[in-house]
């Protein structure tokens, strides 16, 4: 019996998965920070939190 491939574990996909979770993390932590009205290196920084965060979020749920 042929044993199916478990393309999501890939290491493409889980690069190119780790890209789109990042961009949104990115993406609603920096428009977050600056809707609260904080200067620009503040905004990358919170953006850059929020990437992180978002992708190890989103691996931890994932490896359960």
């Amino acid at each position: 019996m042929k044993k199916k491939k478990n393309l999501a574990a890939c290491g493409f996909c889980r690069f190119m998965r780790a890209l789109a979770f990042s961009s949104v993390g990115a993406a609603v932590c920096g428009l977050s920070a600056k809707g609260l009205g904080a200067d620009q290196q503040t905004i990358i920084i919170s953006a850059l939190i929020g990437s992180v965060g978002l992708v190890g979020w989103i691996n931890r749920t994932r490896d359960r």
